[in-house]
């Protein structure tokens, strides 16, 4: 069969369950914090914090990241660099361009008042 032991099946039993746990009071504390008067700024990012911290739990335990070799952490941190550099060309190159006037483009029609 699998050749592991009750207690061995019983303790990762009880790993998942505690994980779920963690998952649920996460997902009651998403929902709480919704309704928290916060504007929109510190709002998305404790909602990112929060998903990024279940996320985390289910990649580690549910798809059982955390019995993986070196490699693969290697790998998703460079996924992890490539995404940054692919997010701030864009972000730098609008920053840059930010107030400048486009050239050939038509005018802005006066506001009625």
């Amino acid at each position: 069969m699998s050749g592991h032991s009750p207690e061995e099946i019983q303790a990762e039993v009880r790993t998942y369950l505690m994980v779920f746990g963690a998952l649920a009071v996460l997902t009651v504390v998403t929902v709480a914090v919704s309704y928290l008067d916060l504007s929109s700024g510190p709002a998305i990012t404790l909602a990112l914090i929060i998903a990024s911290i279940k996320g985390s739990l289910v990649a580690a335990y549910f798809m059982h990241l955390l019995d993986e070799r070196k490699l693969i952490y290697s790998i998703l941190l460079l996924t992890v660099a490539f995404f940054i550099v692919l997010m701030a060309v864009p972000a730098a190159t609008i920053a840059d361009t930010t107030g400048t006037v486009i050239h050939g483009a038509a005018p802005a029609a006066p506001a009625e008042h």
